[in-house]
């Protein structure tokens, strides 16, 4: 089980791909797991580590959970994890980091057999940052960021870079501003 802020940052039919430092060759949208504030022993969850809302998640606890997620309370929130999981993305670019907007689109859970992930989604706003990570991605120069299309990213690669497959929401329907 995981749950996760994502970041589009698209220009036209373009979203800005960050390469993974733990997968080299792979590739997704900028985000981060969320950090929990209060533990949630009361639901079974047994985390990863002390700070994330990753781990394992007894089956009977998942109503329970989706309640306590989407209440928004005992957790870090998308825009602050955003911000926390940006800073270092947008030091190692040069890109100016400070007084970041963003747009939130709608969530997604993903409910498998095996596996719960929750998706907070965002548009970073137009300012001096986006423009920038949109720049640096057109650069062919530049190999930690690339820009996909939303056909490359439906093929799940851009050449033999590897999309994640979370990227695919950002180029669909559920990409749509909540209200």
């Amino acid at each position: 089980m995981c749950c996760a802020a994502v970041l589009r940052v698209r220009e036209d039919d373009r979203i800005v791909l960050v390469e993974s430092a733990a997968r080299p060759g792979a590739f997704a949208p900028p985000g981060g797991v969320l950090r929990l504030s209060e533990p949630l022993a009361h639901l079974g969850f047994a985390a990863d580590d002390d700070h994330h809302l990753r781990g394992s998640l007894p089956t009977r606890s998942i109503e329970g959970f989706v309640r306590w997620f989407e209440s928004g309370t005992g957790r870090e929130d998308g825009e602050e994890c955003l911000r926390r999981a940006l800073a270092g993305v947008l030091a190692e670019f040069g890109v100016p980091g400070q007084n970041l907007s963003f747009d939130r689109l709608l969530p997604q859970v993903e409910c498998s057999a095996v596996e719960l992930r929750g998706f907070e989604f965002y548009d970073l706003a137009p300012g001096p940052a986006r423009d920038r990570l949109l720049a640096l991605a057109a650069d062919s120069r530049v190999h930690a960021l690339l820009s996909a299309t939303a056909a490359q990213v439906a093929a799940g690669r851009v050449g033999t870079a590897v999309i994640a497959p979370h990227t695919r929401y950002l180029t669909t329907k559920v990409a749509q501003h909540a209200r």
